[in-house]
């Protein structure tokens, strides 16, 4: 029985990339999302994915999994270790975005950035912890940044929920220290190629870099728990303390210059 992992989010974008990277390095894989029907602004759904990921010889299950319901992460934790048999890897992928102030953050969105955050990793997280402390092994990845107070300015509801999931991998490192159970937040260096950013206009392909690059950071956040385990870290810095050392494949355009994700969030509102 192979390794699996629980991807949630990976209907299109950086969840899709880390789904075929897993499944490509001999993981079975749950392509957990909402979307079964594409939408002309958001192609890509649940099977598309697992039909790309099949190709790979390893044992893909779609899953419809609404993060913000708890009775679709119960049903879609149940089939998982029913069907696939254990838990290695969960990924809390899945996200909601609103960069806005304080006073143009109506409580729709504040419960929505909630919600499918900081709610949403939490639950997955949960549903899956049993198995893995029964197993005495398992990696939680959030996607979620280092805890610095500037990103705040402009960004408070979403970054309420995002530093929650840098305290929830935090903490449970800790709390499962000795375990064999890992917990680590990830978090781009740039703007990565997504339909979040074409849909929100950030920047365009000579500023951003691709998706692969948070799928190879969580392939080695996995093999290396020793530099990640309890931390928040960013992409380029895992990958580079493991040995990487070109970072222009991962360009959209050749000899293009990626943005930092820092600099976009000062300037860009969405």
């Amino acid at each position: 029985m192979g390794n699996v992992a629980f991807v949630t989010g990976a209907s299109r974008g950086i969840g899709r990339a880390i789904v075929l990277k897993l499944a490509r390095e001999g993981y079975d894989v749950v392509v957990a999302a909402k979307s079964v029907r594409d939408k002309p602004n958001l192609p890509g759904t649940i099977h598309s994915v697992a039909e790309e990921a099949a190709q790979y010889g390893t044992r893909v299950l779609p899953l419809q999994c609404d993060v913000s319901k708890q009775e679709s992460i119960d049903e879609a934790v149940e089939r998982t270790l029913g069907e696939l048999g254990r838990i290695d890897v969960v990924v809390n992928n899945a996200g909601a975005l609103w960069w806005r102030n304080m006073d143009e953050t109506p409580m729709r969105r504040f419960d929505l950035v909630m919600d499918v955050n900081v709610r949403g990793a939490f639950a997955v997280t949960a549903g899956f912890l049993p198995a893995m402390k029964a197993q005495n092994s398992g990696h939680v990845i959030v996607m979620a940044p280092p805890l610095n107070l500037e990103y705040l300015p402009g960004h408070i509801a979403y970054m309420i929920s995002k530093f929650g999931m840098t305290m929830l991998a935090l903490g449970l490192a800790e709390e499962m220290k000795g375990s064999g159970l890992y917990a680590t937040a990830l978090w781009p260096k740039t703007i990565i190629e997504s339909y979040a950013t074409i849909n929100f206009n950030l920047g365009d392909p000579s500023v951003w870099r691709k998706a692969d690059i948070m799928a190879d950071a969580v392939f080695e956040i996995v093999r290396h728990p020793e530099h990640s385990n309890g931390k928040a870290v960013l992409d380029e810095d895992l990958l580079r303390a493991v040995g990487y050392t070109d970072f222009g494949v991962y360009n959209c355009l050749p000899d293009s210059r990626p943005q930092d994700l820092d600099e976009a969030m000062r300037s860009v509102r969405v």
